[in-house]
């Protein structure tokens, strides 16, 4: 049987946990998707330069594992454990939000892109005001799915001592010594975060496939 002292004893740890976690998320999220946004243009961009520039960051960054990623932008900068987790979550979930809205564009018709140039938009604003809205309207579920990941990768911010919900059931079970009952917590704590966000996903799914 579970003790549940240990959530009753500790609920407010666990709820600055769960402030934390939700918080570098957000953060991470939206700034991920800025600049996965702009990591996707840059590879789809009608210069090479730029094309080597956002494909040598997703290619390199999406072969590194996360966790090295956070200790390295902990180690190398003055950062706090909360912003460096945030930080190198934003750095690595990027590459993935980039593929998938590289992936949305090249699903919009080319001709989309000549009609807006036609009516003297430049590149830049083509892709601003037309083919991009209908790219990540195309790639919601994925990135939705990415924010799954994102909340679930967030855990490393323990390592770094970051005072998220995992670094508290960390704390916690040092205190307790009632390892296995205090990790049960935890994840139910990280499952009141992502399943109603898998939920959400797969209602935009349906919606989506019942529009086309």
């Amino acid at each position: 049987m579970l003790d549940f002292s240990i959530l009753t004893t500790n609920i407010d740890s666990f709820l600055q946990g769960l402030k934390v976690t939700i918080i570098s998320s957000l953060i991470a999220l939206l700034c991920s998707f800025i600049l996965g946004t702009l990591l996707a243009v840059l590879r789809i961009a009608p210069f090479k330069s730029l094309n080597w520039i956002g494909t040598a960051y997703v290619e390199f960054i999406r072969n590194i594992p996360v966790l090295v990623i956070v200790f390295f932008t902990y180690l190398s900068g003055n950062f706090g454990g909360m912003a460096a987790g945030t930080i190198g979550l934003t750095i690595y979930t990027a590459a993935f939000i980039a593929e998938a809205i590289r992936a949305g564009i090249m699903s919009v018709p080319n001709g989309q892109m000549e009609a807006a140039r036609s009516t003297g938009l430049s590149y830049g604003q083509a892709m601003r005001m037309v083919i991009l809205p209908q790219a990540i309207k195309i790639v919601i579920p994925p990135l939705g799915n990415q924010f799954i990941n994102l909340v679930k990768n967030s855990s490393l911010l323990a390592v770094v001592a970051g005072g998220d919900l995992m670094y508290q059931g960390d704390l916690i079970s040092a205190k307790t010594y009632l390892t296995f009952d205090t990790y049960v917590f935890v994840a139910l704590f990280y499952l009141i975060l992502t399943i109603p966000l898998s939920l959400g996903v797969g209602f935009l799914e349906k919606r989506m496939a019942r529009s086309n």
